[in-house]
């Protein structure tokens, strides 16, 4: 996948964007004929639907794929970026080619480690997690040394026992985890642009991989909360639709019906997200948990 084209300080040559993905080219590669770029992910996980150009379908294969020019990867290398960790603080703007350095050593990278302060001679995250366990052990009334971390999976291993040792001592604590979900849910809801279908017709109802990919790269940009994504995903596809959906005929006979659902934008796609939890009213016939998403070719309009 590529670089998100809002992260970019001016405008970005269209010769520069991905086709697959809408996104500024990652790893570019070509194709050797008609020279068309993609980003080496994008094609790689094209390919294994289909053989051909994304764009003109003229026959093409993983081996024939060549670097893209240089002009093209000088051209690429002086784009400005913000840094990924924008959102953690992150102020910096850089040349993409020296994005990687940067990400490196910035100092807002929540999976930097830093040196325990606790003296120890360890690492933890900065963010921490292990800072955030060491409260949580005393609350609880457990004591003893203070434990060395080591990065990623000793923090790991961490909060599952504690979030375990949680639960024992709280058994309303699943109803708690539910309703903080829910409420996340919610407020990534509320935040998506209201959406109106002029065109059902135009339903994509077996996404390939590729497209699949692309939705749900917008899900997660779009906060949408990473415990429903993949299930939003799976459910695009017409094998895990409710009955109201699962087949063609079906469809047909209750597209007027759809109007009645409550839809939401999947931002910059000709996508809706339909959540269960706004859309109560359809019957369990037409809607299922935690939400449906309806890719169509055209026909999806902003309700402003």
């Amino acid at each position: 996948m590529g670089y998100d084209v809002n992260r970019f300080q001016g405008e970005v040559d269209e010769d520069l964007i991905c086709p697959i993905c809408s996104w500024v080219l990652e790893e570019p590669v070509q194709a050797p004929h008609c020279e068309h770029a993609f980003c080496n992910a994008c094609i790689t996980q094209w390919f294994s639907q289909q053989q051909t150009c994304p764009v003109d379908r003229s026959v093409v294969t993983l081996a024939h794929l060549r670097p893209v020019p240089r002009i093209m990867r000088n051209m690429l290398s002086k784009l400005q970026i913000t840094c990924d960790n924008a959102s953690y603080g992150c102020t910096a703007v850089v040349r993409l080619d020296q994005l990687s350095s940067h990400l490196n050593d910035c100092e807002h990278n929540p999976k930097r480690p830093v040196t325990c302060e606790q003296g120890c001679g360890g690492e933890v995250l900065p963010v921490t997690i292990a800072g955030l366990l060491a409260k949580g052990w005393q609350r609880l009334g457990y004591s003893g040394s203070h434990m060395k971390m080591v990065p990623w999976k000793r923090d790991i291993q961490l909060l599952k026992a504690y979030m375990r040792a949680i639960r024992s001592a709280n058994p309303n604590l699943q109803n708690l985890e539910e309703t903080i979900e829910y409420n996340e849910i919610l407020e990534w809801v509320n935040s998506l642009q209201p959406a109106r279908v002029t065109r059902w017709g135009g339903m994509i109802s077996t996404p390939d991989a590729v497209l699949q990919a692309v939705i749900k790269r917008s899900l997660i940009d779009s906060g949408c909360p990473t415990s429903i994504v993949n299930d939003l995903i799976e459910n695009a596809h017409e094998r895990n639709w409710p009955q109201g959906l699962a087949t063609l005929e079906t469809r047909q006979m209750n597209r007027r019906y759809y109007e009645n659902y409550v839809a939401k934008r999947i931002p910059g796609k000709q996508a809706v997200v339909v959540m269960a939890c706004e859309n109560q009213h359809m019957g369990e016939d037409m809607i299922m948990e935690p939400g449906l998403v309806m890719i169509f070719a055209h026909g999806v309009e902003e309700i402003f």
